[in-house]
This record gives structure tokens, sequence and C-alpha cells, in this order.
């Protein structure tokens, strides 16, 4: 993935997850919910990231569509997640969501945390 301009991107994998996560939950046929991505202080690195679906979007949020799939983030969180990319990885050794952010200077071995 090359980031053309500033937002927050979805693989195909990662969006084949989330589109079967909104199923199971009985929100994919809901247009008004979207998944929200986000930073939080915390985790072995000092930041860790959270994601969940939600229909309210913020009067600050900043919302992004990539793939289909509407990604909405606080302006705070944007700051850290710019040109970020949401993925996916199954199997025996697979860590299931992870993002892909070049701002951050170092992660934690879990892919759960991270510094900037």
């Amino acid at each position: 993935m090359v980031a053309t301009d500033n937002a927050i991107y979805i693989s195909d994998k990662a969006k084949a997850k989330v589109v079967n996560l909104m199923k199971d939950a009985g929100l994919g046929d809901d247009p008004s919910y979207f998944l929200r991505v986000g930073v939080v202080g915390g985790g072995c690195s000092g930041l860790s990231y959270k994601m969940d679906f939600d229909n309210e979007q913020k009067p600050m949020d900043q919302a992004f569509e990539d793939k289909g799939v509407k990604i909405v983030t606080d302006l705070k969180s944007f700051l850290y997640l710019v040109n970020t990319e949401l993925e996916f990885s199954a199997g025996l050794n697979g860590k299931g969501f992870y993002f892909n952010n070049p701002n951050a200077s170092r992660s934690c071995g879990c892919g759960e945390s991270f510094a900037v």
C-alpha cells in the first residue's frame, strides 16, 4: 500500500473479516454502523489501539472510506493513525487485526501497543 493522502486504510483481508463480524453482530444490513478505530494511553509501549462498531459520529470525528468500509476516528487519534492500514492475519501464527502504522517509532511484541 502506498498512502497518497492523509487517511486510514483497510486491507482486503481485514475488510472481509470486518464484514463477517458485522454480519455476526447483526449489523451487516444497517448502513448507519461503521468501524471506529482509536488510540488510548496504555500498553507496554505507551499507546494502544482500539476498535469497535459504532453508529454515532461526533462533530470532530474524522471519517474515511476505503474499499467500501467506513472508518471513523476521533481527531486526537487520527494524529497518531494518519496513513495507517488496518490489516488482518489468520492462521496458526496469525495476529488477528493489527495496525500497520508508519507513525510508530517502536511497537511491542504483541503488536497491540506502540510509541511515537
